[in-house]
C-alpha cells in the first residue's frame, strides 16, 4: 500500500495494510504531540492568574469535555498498539487482529482531525480546542495519511465481517491478549450466561421481574460476589481484571446479572478501603458468600451526582444513629441485608466534609412487603430497561443504624471513602458495556445472517456489514481500554482517569452497538417481542449511572488539566 496519501478504490487494495504494526505505531506520537496542544490551548482557556479556574472549566465546557473525549480516544489508540504488539509477540496477531487495528486506527484517526462523537448530536472539532492549522500539521505523516485513508475502508470492513462468520465459534472477535487463565474465566462464564440467562432473560424483561434467587445462589457458588475479596476475608482474591471478564461476559447475557455483583463489589471496596478490622472481619465474609446481599444507597432526589449536597441526616441517638431523609434510584434495594449508606452527620456543613459512610442493616423484603424495617419506606421507579433488580425510591424516618456500623468508625469521612471505590465502580461498568455491546452484535449479526431481502442475506450488504464490523472493532477498543485500567488498579497505579475513560468510551460503544443492531432489524427491532428492543434499553442507562457522561468529561478534564 503506497504511503502518499492518495485515495485508491477499495476493490484494489488489500484488506490488511503493509507493516501494519509500524504504521500504527508510528501514528501514536503525532496524536499524543497534539493532545498536548490541545492541553496547553484548553488550559490557558480555563485560567485565571495562572491557576485553573472550576467556573471556567464550566464556562468552556464544550472545550473541556472535547479535551477528555481526545485524551480518551489517544489513550484508545496507545493501548490497541500495545495489545496488538502483545498478541504479535505470541504468535497471535492474525488477520482479524490485523483488521481490527487498522480500522480502529483509521476510524479513530479521521474522528481526530475532523471531529470526535462526544454523542450521536454532539461532535468536538479541533477549533473547538483552540487547535488550529500548525497543531494540525504534526498529523500530516505518511502513516497517518495512509491509516486515515485506508485504514477503515470498505474493503477491510467487509473482510472483517467474512472472518467473523468464518470464525463464529469464537468466545470474541479477536484474541483479547489476556492469559489462558482469564480465559478460562470467561469460557465458563460464557457457558453460564448461555445456558442459564439467555433463554429467559427476555421474558424477565418483558414481566418487569426480579432475577430469581436461585441464578444469584447459582452465581454465589461460582464465586461471584467473593471475586476480589481477599481469600483472608473468605473471598477469592481474585484480579480487577477477572472481574471484568466475568462481568462482561454475564452482562453479555442480560446486563441486570451482570450487575448483580456491583453493589457486593462496592459494598467490599468500601469496607477494606475504609472500615475497621472488626467490620472487615464480620462483614467481607458475608458479603462474599453472598449469605448478604449489599445495595448502595447514595443519590437523593434533588441531588443526582452532587453527592456533596446530599441532606439526609444521621443524628447520634445515644450509642447508635437516627437516619432521616429521602434517597432515589436505589437498586436492589428490596432483596438486600445491608446498605451502604451516605448520610450528614454534621448538620453545620453543606458540602462533602460533613458526610459519613453507614452499614446500615435492614430486613430483606418480599413482593408483598418490599421494605418490612421499622424506620423505612420505599416505592418502585418504572424503568425502560436494566429491569432485573429493580430500583426503588426511599424514605427513613428516624430509621435506625448501630453505632458499630459507621464506616471505619470515624465521622465526616464518607465522601472520601466512597471516591476510593469509583476506579473500580467505572471499571466493572465500563465492562458491563462491553458485554452489552457484544450482546447487541451477538443477536444483530444471527439476524443479519437469518433475515433474507431481495434475495440474500442482509450481513451481504455493505452497510449492514460496515454496521457489524464498527460494532466490533470498538467493542475491541473499549476492552483494551478497560483492561489496561484493570491492569493498572491490580498493580496499585492510580487508575481513575483511565477508569474514568474506559467508562466514556464504553457508555457509547454500548449503545451505538444497540442503536445500529436495532438498525439492521428494520421495524421487527422496534418489537418488544425482539431481544434488541431489551438491550437498547438496558444500553441507555450506561451512559448515565455511575457518573453520567458529561460528569465523567468533566472530571477527566479537571485531571488533564491539573
Amino acid at each position: 500500500m503506497p504511503h502518499d496519501g492518495q485515495s485508491l478504490p477499495d476493490s484494489g487494495a488489500a484488506p490488511v495494510l503493509d507493516d501494519l504494526l509500524s504504521l500504527t505505531g508510528a501514528a501514536v506520537a503525532p496524536v499524543e504531540a497534539l493532545l498536548e496542544a490541545a492541553k496547553d490551548s484548553v488550559r490557558a482557556q480555563v485560567s485565571r492568574d495562572g491557576r485553573v479556574s472550576g467556573a471556567l472549566i464550566e464556562a468552556n465546557q464544550t472545550a473541556a469535555h472535547g479535551l477528555a473525549w481526545l485524551a480518551t480516544y489517544v489513550e484508545s489508540l496507545r493501548q490497541m498498539q500495545a495489545w496488538a504488539e502483545r498478541v504479535q509477540a505470541e504468535g497471535k496477531f492474525g488477520e482479524t487482529e490485523q483488521l481490527l487495528l487498522q480500522i480502529a486506527f483509521g476510524e479513530y484517526l479521521q474522528q481526530i482531525s475532523g471531529g470526535i462523537l462526544m454523542t450521536q448530536g454532539e461532535i468536538i472539532r479541533p477549533h473547538d480546542l483552540g487547535l488550529g492549522a500548525d497543531a494540525l500539521a504534526g498529523l500530516d505523516t505518511d502513516a497517518i495519511r495512509t491509516l486515515s485513508c485506508h485504514g477503515n475502508s470498505q474493503t477491510a470492513r467487509t473482510r472483517l465481517v467474512a472472518l467473523m462468520q468464518e470464525q463464529s465459534a469464537n468466545i470474541t472477535v479477536g484474541t483479547t491478549g489476556l492469559d489462558d487463565e482469564l480465559e478460562m474465566i470467561r469460557e465458563q462464564f460464557r457457558r453460564f450466561a448461555v445456558d442459564r440467562v439467555i433463554p429467559d432473560a427476555h421474558e424477565w424483561h418483558l414481566e418487569d421481574e426480579l432475577i430469581p434467587m436461585e441464578i444469584i445462589e447459582e452465581l454465589a457458588e461460582m464465586g461471584v460476589f467473593g471475586l476480589t475479596i481477599p481469600e483472608e476475608f473468605g473471598g477469592f482474591g481474585l484480579s480487577k481484571a477477572s472481574m471484568c471478564v466475568v462481568s462482561e461476559e454475564l452482562s453479555r447475557g442480560y446486563i441486570g446479572v451482570g450487575s448483580l455483583g456491583t453493589r457486593s463489589e462496592i459494598a467490599a471496596e468500601l469496607i477494606l478501603c475504609g472500615g475497621t478490622e472488626a467490620q472487615k472481619q464480620h462483614w467481607l465474609p458475608k458479603i462474599a458468600s453472598a449469605e448478604i446481599l449489599p445495595t448502595a444507597v447514595f443519590t437523593e432526589p434533588n441531588t443526582g451526582s452532587d453527592l456533596g449536597s446530599l441532606r439526609t441526616r444521621a443524628v447520634k441517638d445515644g450509642d447508635d444513629w437516627s437516619v432521616t431523609g429521602n434517597k432515589t434510584w436505589i437498586t436492589h434495594a428490596a432483596r438486600t441485608h445491608v446498605m451502604t449508606l451516605l448520610a450528614r452527620t454534621d448538620p453545620e456543613t453543606t458540602d462533602h466534609r460533613g458526610l459519613s459512610m453507614f452499614l446500615a442493616e435492614k430486613t430483606p423484603g418480599t413482593d408483598e412487603n418490599p421494605f418490612p424495617t421499622d424506620g423505612m419506606t420505599g416505592g418502585e421507579i418504572e424503568v425502560l430497561g436494566y429491569r432485573g433488580m429493580k430500583e426503588y425510591e426511599l424514605a427513613f424516618d428516624n430509621f435506625k443504624v448501630k453505632g458499630e456500623n459507621l464506616l471505619g468508625g470515624e465521622e465526616g469521612k464518607g465522601f472520601k471513602q466512597l471516591m476510593e471505590t469509583f476506579e473500580s465502580a467505572r471499571i466493572q461498568t465500563a465492562a458491563r458495556a462491553i458485554g452489552v455491546a457484544q450482546c447487541a452484535l451477538d443477536i444483530a449479526m444471527q439476524y443479519a445472517i437469518d433475515r433474507k431481502q431481495f434475495g440474500k442475506s442482509l450481513i451481504d450488504f455493505p452497510r449492514v456489514s460496515g454496521k457489524l464490523a464498527m460494532m466490533a472493532t470498538e467493542i475491541m477498543i473499549a476492552r483494551q481500554l478497560t483492561y489496561f485500567s484493570a491492569w493498572e488498579k491490580d498493580h496499585g497505579q492510580r487508575c481513575d482517569l483511565e477508569a474514568g475513560m474506559a467508562k466514556l468510551l464504553g457508555a457509547r460503544v454500548a449503545w451505538a452497538a444497540a442503536d445500529n443492531g436495532l438498525q439492521i432489524h428494520g421495524g421487527n427491532g422496534f418489537a418488544l417481542e425482539y431481544q434488541i428492543s431489551r438491550v437498547l434499553c438496558d444500553a441507555r442507562i450506561l451512559n448515565i449511572f455511575e457518573g453520567a457522561g458529561e460528569i465523567q468529561a468533566q472530571v477527566i478534564a479537571r485531571r488533564l488539566l491539573g
